[in-house]
Order: structure tokens, then sequence, then C-alpha cells
């Protein structure tokens, strides 16, 4: 086995195009190291909002996990939450079941089980079924109409399935499929908008809630703000809806298609002045000029503190994080400072970035974390004054580190501010224990 991590330079991987991908960098093309997975105890579903997580945003649902016992293990961590208390319940399967499916039968009465065990009814039902089941063939959707003939309520599937990440449908897309599938039909309202794709909402204090506001929307309303099924169900009284995540664009089709809600697609960037552009897009979009705002020059000046701070310091940025870390390098960058290392998951979508990238940092190495190569990764041999990502500090443990990969998301101009805020804190801690 080769010993040295293979990595490409930005310019190397421009000259190969989009069709001519490292196989090394496509994760279904050769054995998986998946550091991100093992840092973050992740496999899909534990830290961070994985598909077990994701599957209980709708308030008041419950989740019943029917697995061997090796892949419902890890999820104890999520069940010792103070908030996810009896929000989780087990269907252990043994060797019989798994050669035979018998454990299907069991299905619709371990959700009846459920749902005496407690006190108030749950909205909905959410069955989590691993690999195991993918490899069976089980037809979920029929199990679920099952058990909901039986207890007289909303039974839902969502799939962990590791098996179909590389898949037009990933767990992560499904899922969102999935919590907005109750949704039934109102009457819309002109004032009312949806935010789609985070199981988390945004931060408070980012300025896509008041630029709405400025223009006359009344009710934002996110999954993760709903505080009752009730209020969820409100969510089908949407104008339109904003898609802040890729993942949910199956969710925003299903929404147009059943309930007659079209979309608008908006990306997390870091460019100061891409982040305008693109508000000025959605304003014309929907007929509308968004006045200037604030937050543009409070990020803007947030970035010149630091860049006068540090200087041109070196980073090195992992996946792990809230973003995309070949758009976040090419962010930083533009902004005066230094990337050597990237390490992430190419796809044609990144290409974009990393083209704009080749222009003004060619020799920046990219490495994939899904290479088992990267176990004998050596941080002696990078240039590195911080890292941004879960991933990036590993694999340079002396360095300062901002793990950006907190539930509540940042987005636009708050979310550039925060992030040199959250550098500049690293930095300083950085020194203080020099």
């Amino acid at each position: 086995m080769n010993k040295t991590p293979i990595s490409y330079t930005v310019r190397e991987l421009c000259q190969r195009g989009t069709e001519n991908i490292p196989p090394e960098l496509v994760s279904n093309t050769h054995l998986i190291y998946s550091s991100p997975a093992t840092l973050a105890f992740n496999s899909p579903g534990a830290e961070g909002f994985g598909v077990k997580r994701a599957g209980l945003a709708i308030p008041g649902s419950v989740m019943l996990l029917v697995a061997p016992g090796c892949c419902g293990r890890n999820t104890s961590l999520i069940s010792s939450m103070p908030e996810y208390n009896n929000r989780f319940f087990y269907l252990m399967m043994d060797e019989t079941d798994i050669v035979t499916g018998r454990h299907l039968k069991k299905i619709p009465e371990a959700v009846e089980e459920v749902c005496n065990f407690l006190p108030n009814k749950p909205s909905v039902v959410m069955i989590c079924i691993t690999c195991v089941d993918a490899l069976l063939g089980t037809d979920m959707e029929r199990v679920c109409r099952r058990a909901e003939e039986q207890v007289g309520l909303p039974v839902r599937p969502c799939y962990m399935y590791a098996l179909t990440r590389e898949g037009r449908k990933p767990p992560m897309v499904h899922v969102r499929q999935s919590l907005y599938s109750l949704l039934e039909p109102r009457k819309k309202k002109g004032t009312s908008v949806n935010l789609l794709g985070f199981f988390a909402p945004l931060e408070d204090d980012c300025e896509l809630y008041q630029l709405l506001r400025q223009v006359g929307v009344k009710a934002i309303r996110e999954i993760s703000r709903c505080e009752d099924y009730e209020e969820y169900q409100k969510m089908a009284e949407a104008n339109f809806n904003l898609v802040l995540n890729p993942e949910a664009r199956f969710a925003a089709q299903d929404f147009e298609k059943r309930l007659g809600i079209p979309s608008i697609e908006l990306t997390r960037l870091y460019e100061i002045d891409k982040i305008g552009n693109q508000y000025a897009a959605l304003g014309a979009a929907l007929g509308v000029a968004f006045p200037e705002s604030p937050e543009r020059q409070q990020a803007q000046q947030e970035v010149e503190k630091f860049r006068n701070i540090y200087g041109p310091i070196t980073f090195c940025i992992g996946e792990c994080m809230n973003g995309d870390s070949f758009e976040l390098a090419l962010a930083l960058v533009r902004y005066g400072f230094r990337v050597s290392e990237i390490y992430g998951t190419l796809t044609a979508e990144n290409h974009v970035y990393l083209r704009r990238l080749e222009e003004l940092s060619p020799e920046t190495r990219v490495f994939s974390n899904l290479e088992p190569t990267m176990l004998y990764y050596d941080c002696s041999q990078a240039e590195a004054d911080l890292t941004i990502g879960k991933d990036s500090g590993y694999y340079h443990p002396a360095c300062p580190n901002v793990p950006w990969n907190q539930d509540r998301q940042p987005f636009g101009y708050a979310g550039v501010r925060k992030l040199f805020e959250a550098l500049g804190h690293a930095m300083e801690e950085g020194r203080n224990h020099k």
C-alpha cells in the first residue's frame, strides 16, 4: 500500500476537468477511510444532524430504530440528550430476522407499543432502518402503511443507508423529503416564506430575516423553529420556499408538485461581494429591491481587522464544517490570505470554485478525506497557521483550530462576520498557550 497521502494541486485538478476527477477523490471507487464520519461519530447520524436527529425535526415526533445491535448502539449518544428523552425507541434485529425478514411483521406491533407507552400520542412515528434492509430489499413504504392502519397516526420511513450515499437520493436527501411529506394543502399567504435545508435554525442575527421583513414578509418559518405540530402545518401556507442547502432540492420539488409552492435556491457563501450579488438576484426574482444591509460593512470590517492583526496567514481547510471547503478557500485567498491544503470530496459542482481558485492559488493541494493513504498524513510537510473544520484540526493537532460545525447555521454577511470573530479568538488562544 502506498504510504504517501495522495493529493493534487488545484491546477492539476482543473486541467483534468469535471469529467476526469481522480478516483482517489471519488468515494465509490475505492476502499473508504472516511475520517469525517469517524471524527464526528456519525454513521450517518450521531453527532451533528445525521439521519436520526434529522428524522425527529417534526415537533412531537418519535423514532423507532430497526437495526442490529451494532448499528443501533451509537444512537445512545443522542438518546442521552435531554431534548430527546422518550423520543428514541429500538427494535433490535437478531440473526433470524436478518435471514428471514420476520422483523417486518414486528414493526407495526412495535409502533403500537411505543404509542401506548407514551403519555401523549406522537404527531408521527419515524421508522429508521439501516443497510440491512437495503440489502434485503425491504419495501418500507408498505410496512409503514400497515403500521399507520394499526395505530391511526402517520408513520414515515427514513433510511440510514450508507450504501446509497453515492446514489440519486442519499439518506440526507430522502429524510428531508420525509419530513415535509406530512404537510397538507392550505390557502397560500403572500407574506409567508419557508427556509428549507437545515435541521437547526439560522443564527438569530442573520440579515436574511431582516431583509425579508423589510420587503413585507411577516412569517418566516423553519422546521427547527416550529414549536408544535400545528405551526409545522402552517409551512403549507408559504408563498414560496428559499432552499438554503442543495440536499433540500428534492423536498422543494415535492412542495411545488404537491402543494403548489415554488422555490428559489440560495447558496451559503463566504465571499462578501458574491453574497451581495445573490441578494440582488433574489430581489430581482421577487420583484423588489433589497436595501443595502449594514451587516455587509460589518463583515468587511471584521475581515480587515483580522488581516491587519495577523497578516496574510496560511490556512488548511477541511470539509467537516458549515460551508463548502472549496468556496471558503477561494474566499480566504481573495481576502489576501494563503491556503496551503484543502481536505474534501471533489464533485463537478465544486469546479466552479476550483477554476477561480486556480487563477489565484494554483499550487494549493487537495487531499481526500476518504482516501486510505490519509492514515499516513504528516502535518510537518504542510504550512499552516490556522485550520478550519474538525478534520483539518485532526490533521494539524498543534495548530489553532476553528471547528465551525455548530448546529445553528451561519449564513450571509453574518456568517462571514462570525467566522472571522471565531478565527480571531482561536488565534488569540493559540498565542496564549505558547
